[in-house]
């Protein structure tokens, strides 16, 4: 059985709808890359996911329960953790207090301060210090901890990469891998094809709010992610076809 499954969802933000019929099934121990240009609807499918936002039609079942209609504490509570886009800290409190807001509210498991530390060495020096000083590196690693900290059994990233500098965005990653090497299970929404394509097991592309690409990452070649992500996929079948 399949840790998630994402059946026929809907989305939207009034009649904009974000999220078009999309269907997604999540192994435990995969690392799953959403990508996808701007706008293409993978945050809002992630935050679907995760309970933060309410889908129109479809179905989410996790482990085997459908948890369409239940609320986010509850999920987080099953064992789903959202990494959200741009951090969201609580940039007057420490490292580790962040940290430990988290921990309070978690399910059983391995996951401490001092793995969180362990994984994400740059922040042992910076533990006491206010998230608000941080650089952008260490202010995602110690978001990516605060969603360890409640032992999750799926991850959900977004933007892992975003604003970041080159030498941050390669720390962070170096410490994911040691996350998916641990058996870690991770949806990572990226707009960094490189970086996407170097840590995940599956690939899915959307493309205004529809699944354009699915299949194993080492099957898909970087030509044909490209064109979906693009939209050059769609407009060559089309094309074919008439």
């Amino acid at each position: 059985m399949s840790l998630l499954e994402v059946r026929d969802i809907d989305a939207q933000y009034g009649l904009l709808k974000a999220v078009r019929g999309v269907s997604l099934t999540i192994e435990e121990g995969e690392t799953h890359a959403l990508v996808g240009a701007n706008g293409a609807g993978k945050t809002t499918l992630l935050r679907t996911i995760a309970g933060a936002h309410r889908p129109t039609a479809g179905s989410i079942v996790f482990d085997g329960v459908d948890i369409t209609g239940i609320p986010t504490y509850r999920r987080v509570s099953l064992g789903i953790a959202l990494v959200p886009e741009g951090r969201r800290l609580f940039p007057g409190l420490s490292v580790e207090e962040n940290l430990s807001i988290a921990g309070g509210k978690r399910r059983g498991g391995e996951w401490s301060v001092e793995r969180v530390l362990d994984v994400f060495p740059m922040l042992r020096e910076r533990r006491k210090h206010r998230a608000a000083t941080l650089s952008g590196g260490e202010q995602q690693a110690t978001a990516i901890g605060r969603a360890l900290m409640c032992n999750p059994r799926l991850i959900l990233l977004d933007e892992v990469s975003l604003g970041l500098s080159p030498i941050a965005v390669s720390a962070v990653y170096d410490s994911l891998k040691t996350l998916i090497a641990g058996g870690t299970t991770v949806v990572l929404v990226e707009q960094d094809l490189g970086r996407a394509l170097g840590v995940a097991s599956r690939v899915t592309c959307m493309l205004h709010g529809e699944v354009v690409l699915e299949g194993a990452a080492s099957e898909l070649t970087r030509v044909q992610i490209t064109a979906a992500y693009f939209g050059t996929q769609r407009a060559a079948s089309a094309g074919a076809a008439s």
